[in-house]
């Protein structure tokens, strides 16, 4: 590693953007070296930064993406200009979706470049209103000195307020620039507020005094699992989870619902509690897969952004803050002192089982084989997810995880592509544990060229497609419009032999039992391994929305 540089020493923007990174504690980059981005690669090893590189600006992204989801660090990812920056664009709306923070570096037009045409390589109108639209933020800076302001805001964001993706922009002439650094900037070690007393006080004199309490658990309340599961159990109180929240209370647990917040029996349940606390969710239409249901009693919303209590559903009692404080809190006003009613397990049970029963045709296919899967891995296990039938019909309601576990999904801006290069991204952040990909076959020809990636790494990365023969969801809604489906249906693709062409291996699996024995084995095996479960394209019944 390099020493770091004294405060006014002269350097060029390329080095001031790696040593602002490294003074943040970034140890990891996702991204493809370009001919305006050489200042900042030329940088990295010397400060101590790994570096990843995919086959597409887009896995780089959705790479970055799982890397900070399941290390909790900010994912950092960086692009060369113009058409690898509209590349990365997918991910990053992707993860201002689902509150990840993602950090974006890219080199822009010159300083002084006109405003007029001149046909420079990768020029476009303006690369930072492009990313104004998907970014929390895009910052362009116009010194050396600025390059270090300009980071720490970013982790200002990420650590102060709810996390979303940011853009930086250096010139490509800054980036060869040398002028003087200055101070390293550095976010404050600052975090979101304080709980109101009186706000937490109104809100346990609902829940103390509550009859048909329930929790709805979003991504936000992962950190506050242990407190989560806690206040559950002293209000007696079944939780359901959004799909970036689950497996935050042990799906496994007694008062758990799962991620079944779409199902008609559990919303025309949670209309019928007198109270509703909801931690870190939005609340939105791509966790409900509808209109959010006009509930009934009272609505505590537990949020680091202050925005939420107005959205959606708005708060009666709004409670702004970390989560783990606040529920913290809460326990301290509601141990011992709830007048509610005991919990009642049969009552979960029977409505899991109502639920269950509103899809049992549908999702019979998939059932046996994540039962497979789960025998088959550990409890701290992470899988990452495609917008694909057999991940949102199929593994979130139905593979259970607990707190140790992590389940990634594209759930917000629902894209393609991101199970395989989220898993290289997680794996990468966390070597030691089991990581595995599950994707449809339409969906991870988006990113199938990462395979290439994985194999270069050695990365032991199972990828499980069950292969419908092409965009199922989107056949299926057609048949149920009554069209005669168009554009859906995709040619036969040997999966498992491309992932030998690339370096990996490749199996076509069809019973639930080849899968768990193909499973164990690609979970140790060198490079990645192509898992393929053959389905029947079919048109179900009931209409996936």
């Amino acid at each position: 590693m390099t020493t770091p540089p004294e405060e006014g020493e002269a350097v060029t923007g390329g080095e001031a953007v790696v040593r602002a990174l490294a003074s943040h504690g970034v140890t990891d980059a996702f991204g493809i070296p370009g001919t305006h981005n050489l200042e900042i690669y030329r940088h990295l090893r010397a400060y101590g930064v790994s570096h990843v590189t995919p086959r597409h600006e887009q896995g780089a992204g959705y790479a970055a993406d799982a890397y900070a989801r399941v290390s909790g660090r900010p994912g950092v990812a960086i692009t060369t200009t113009g058409p690898a920056l509209l590349n990365i664009a997918a991910a990053v709306g992707q993860a201002h979706s689902d509150s990840v923070p993602l950090l974006v570096v890219s080199p822009g037009m010159p300083l002084r470049h006109p405003r007029q045409s001149t046909g420079l390589l990768h020029e476009m109108r303006s690369q930072t209103e492009a990313l104004r639209g998907v970014a929390a933020f895009s910052h362009r800076v116009s010194s050396v000195e600025e390059i270090g302001s300009a980071v720490a805001r970013a982790f200002t964001l990420f650590r102060t307020g709810r996390p979303r993706p940011v853009h930086i922009e250096v010139p490509l002439d800054l980036l060869e620039t040398v002028e003087p650094a200055g101070p390293v900037r550095r976010a404050p070690l600052t975090g979101p507020p304080a709980p109101d007393p009186a706000a937490v006080g109104k809100a346990a004199e609902a829940l103390r005094a509550a009859r048909r309490p329930a929790l709805v658990l979003g991504g936000g309340a992962r950190a506050a699992a242990a407190e989560c599961a806690a206040l559950a159990g002293e209000l007696g109180a079944p939780a359901v989870t959004t799909a970036n929240g689950k497996g935050v209370m042990d799906e496994r647990h007694p008062l758990s619902l799962g991620v079944s917040l779409h199902s008609p029996a559990v919303q025309k349940w949670l209309v019928d509690r007198d109270v509703v606390l909801a931690v870190g969710t939005e609340l939105a239409e791509s966790d409900l897969w509808g209109p959010p249901p006009a509930l009934t009693g009272t609505l505590i919303r537990v949020d680091v952004d202050p925005a939420q209590m107005y959205a959606g559903l708005p708060a009666d009692v709004p409670l702004v803050g970390d989560a783990r404080a606040l529920l913290r809190a809460l326990l301290a006003e509601c141990r011992g002192r709830t007048d509610g009613v005991p919990a009642d397990p049969d009552g979960v049970r029977a409505l899991r089982a109502a639920r269950d029963d509103e899809t049992r045709t549908r999702d019979a296919r998939w059932l046996p084989y994540l039962e497979a899967v789960r025998r088959v891995l550990a409890e701290d296990a992470v899988l990452t997810s495609d917008s694909a039938q057999c991940c949102y019909y199929g593994a979130l309601p139905h593979l259970p995880l607990g707190p140790e576990g992590r389940y990634l999904h594209p759930t917000g801006f629902g894209t393609l592509g991101y199970a395989l290069p989220a898993a290289i991204g997680a794996k990468t952040a966390c070597p030691g544990r089991q990581v595995v990909a599950l994707s449809g076959d339409g969906g991870l020809q988006f990113s199938v060229q990462e395979l290439a990636t994985a194999a270069q790494l050695r990365l032991p990365l199972p990828v499980v497609v069950f292969d419908n023969g092409g965009y199922g969801e989107i056949r299926e809604e057609m048949a149920a419009r009554g069209d005669t489906p168009l554009a859906v249906d995709l040619p036969a693709v040997d999966l498992p032999a491309l992932a030998r062409a690339y370096g990996g291996r490749g199996a076509v699996v069809r019973s639930p039992e080849e899968l768990a024995d193909a499973l164990a084995l690609a979970l140790t095996a060198p490079g990645p391994t192509v898992l393929t479960v053959p389905e029947v394209p079919e048109v179900p019944e009931e209409s996936p929305r």
